[in-house]
């Protein structure tokens, strides 16, 4: 064990001195010069980058239109060819006219309808109940575009927002966190954040006011005076360099739970990088001040040298089980759930593709269930490169949380949606025991139930991805799907067929990625298509159809157009549904959109 974390310890160390000697001119000899300092009418020259500011470089390489080329970069690579390039500083403040005549917000004794961070419910369900929804089915089938607000610059929309009575509170891909009116889009205040954020925003009473709970992509975790916007505190969770953070935090009592999961996978196409040491993590932090309350990883051990790869780089192991979905509360029980990722690298663990029950109070893992065994992938072995574990996936793991039900008998039910295409109930009370299983999407490393199922205690809602590719493209034909299961057996109630991108576009696809939502008689789903359909949640047939895939007006006079609907899904508050619209990665359009609809009068 001693030699083994002399080991780690010195390859810390080497990572340090790796680091030392990044340069922003090296790296762009390295990775960009062979574009940009050629003449091309789609390609901006290195003249032209000099005239963009350092934030807006940094936020093209990790969700921009080089993303797919600025995987395989570390974060010191990529902030360093950002400052090499780029003017210091960040973008531009929003222009006056779209900051609210009355600036600031008043959430004292806040009793409003809300959706407050991924699901109304702690049990993660995306339900939200009659009242506080304030929409009928009726008024489901006359939703209207009622405003529209862009993020400027940006080329990807997918921080779901959180609504308390009059305030929408969202992130961006730019790194901004707005604190907009939720009836007509003005800004009462912005903060700028360290990176991308892409969690939703959990709202808190602390003391006489309200904090806000969020991470951004780069492995810091923030609390904002939600009043105000100002910083209460600030922490990293995890010191690897490869931290990605995308669940939804949750709060309980005087703690705020932050999973953690991992852009790690993708820097293995760099067949010098010596994959993998990343480890999922969930962090218990105090609300006041965010000193750590207990931190449990998915892999216990760290990683520790293995083998070397057919180029000669050390490969460690084992690595991943990220925690990509919101943590799910249950206080009955006295457990926290989460859900885990594949593994990075060999050798596999048995806690990846896993649904685990912690430990409220210590972390402590009381349980495991794994769904599927030996899932060690990660983007090496899409091309067959070096650092492709022997494994070699199928990359079936969970992206999405997973739900707490109340049946009707009374019994209390887990549900978890898997990339594999099917769906599980698990029982709480017998370590995670699989009561059934139901398959509703085909299954694949793009496929399956992506990020995130909706149950209304009737029913469970579970759309599908399974995108394919023809010639290098998103297939228009393939992919989608909607099945309703029963909760008490997983048998199929209905099913709603995906419709075909009409006419094919690149970049459209039927797959419905999105996660679901439910309100009492609807069901909403997203697809990368651009649409966001109503289902009736007694039938599945089909209530009402948008596409959000075009150009808009924006209320804070950004340019601002729709694509892809991923990740996210609908919100559903008083009366109105907000959605996010632009989600380019894996192929999909890009789009830069918060959307709001209400019903016409």
């Amino acid at each position: 064990m001693v030699r083994v974390l002399a080991r780690l310890l010195l390859a810390i160390a080497g990572a340090t001195a790796l680091s030392a000697q990044v340069t922003g001119d090296g790296v762009y000899q390295k990775r960009c010069a062979s574009c940009h300092d050629q003449v091309s009418e789609r390609v901006p020259t290195r003249d032209a980058l000099r005239k963009l500011s350092v934030s807006r470089i940094l936020r093209t390489l990790d969700f921009g239109v080089m993303m797919s080329v600025a995987y395989p970069l570390r974060r010191d690579e990529r902030e360093a060819v950002a400052a090499y390039l780029g003017v210091p500083g960040s973008d531009s403040a929003p222009a006056p006219q779209a900051f609210c005549a009355d600036r600031r917000v008043n959430l004292a004794g806040q009793t409003a309808p809300a959706w407050n961070g991924w699901s109304p419910s702690p049990g993660n369900t995306r339900y939200q109940t009659v009242a506080a929804a304030g929409l009928t089915v009726g008024q489901a089938r006359r939703l209207k575009l009622k405003w529209a607000f862009g993020f400027d610059g940006d080329v990807t929309a997918f921080a779901q927002p959180s609504v308390l009575g009059k305030y929408l509170f969202v992130g961006s891909a730019g790194g901004r966190i707005y604190a907009l009116s939720a009836a007509t889009g003005c800004i009462h205040w912005y903060f700028e954040a360290g990176g991308p954020v892409r969690s939703a925003i959990q709202v808190v009473p602390a003391r006489r006011q309200h904090a806000l709970f969020f991470s951004d992509q780069t492995g810091w975790v923030y609390s904002l005076e939600a009043e105000t916007g100002r910083l209460r505190w600030k922490k990293r969770i995890e010191a690897h360099e490869a931290t990605r953070l995308t669940g939804a935090p949750v709060a309980y009592q005087d703690v705020v739970f932050f999973p953690a999961a991992s852009w790690e996978e993708t820097r293995s196409t760099n067949p010098e990088y010596e994959c993998c040491t990343f480890r999922g993590s969930i962090s218990a932090l105090r609300i006041k001040d965010g000193s750590l309350v207990w931190k449990t990883y998915t892999i216990p051990e760290p990683a520790k040298p293995a083998v070397r790869s057919s180029a000669g780089t050390t490969q460690w192991g084992p690595s991943g089980a990220g925690v990509w979905g919101s943590p799910t509360l249950d206080p009955k029980r006295g457990v926290v759930y989460i859900t885990t990722g594949d593994n990075y690298s060999s050798p596999a663990t048995t806690t990846s593709d896993s649904v685990m029950a912690l430990d409220l109070k210590t972390g402590k893992i009381l349980w495991s269930k794994q769904t599927f065994p030996h899932d060690a992938f990660n983007s090496a072995c899409g091309s067959g490169g070096p650092n492709c574990p022997a494994e070699k996936g199928p990359d079936f793991d969970f992206g999405s949380s997973v739900l707490l039900e109340k049946l009707a008998d009374g019994r209390e039910l887990l549900f978890a949606g898997q990339k594999s295409g099917v769906v599980f109930a698990l029982d709480p009370d017998k370590k995670g025991e699989i009561l059934w299983q139901t398959r509703v999407g085909k299954g694949s490393a793009a496929g399956g139930v992506q990020w995130g199922m909706a149950s209304d205690g009737q029913r469970i809602y579970a759309a599908v991805s399974d995108t394919a590719r023809s010639r290098g493209q998103l297939d228009p034909k393939a992919g989608g799907g909607l099945t309703a299961l029963r909760p008490s057996d997983g048998e199929r109630i209905w099913y709603a067929a995906p419709a075909p991108c009409e006419p094919p576009k690149p970049g459209c696809s039927p797959a419905q990625s999105a996660a679901v939502t439910a309100i009492p008689g609807v069901v909403f789903s997203g697809s990368l298509d651009g649409h966001l359909r109503a289902f009736s949640a007694e039938d599945g047939k089909l209530l009402w159809d948008v596409d959000t895939a075009h150009d808009y007006q924006t209320v804070n006079g950004v340019k601002g157009y729709g694509g892809s609907l991923d990740g996210p899904g609908a919100v559903v508050v008083s009366g109105m549904v907000f959605v996010n619209s632009g989600y380019p990665r894996f192929g999909g359009m890009p789009g830069n959109v918060l959307l709001a609809y209400a019903p016409e009068e």
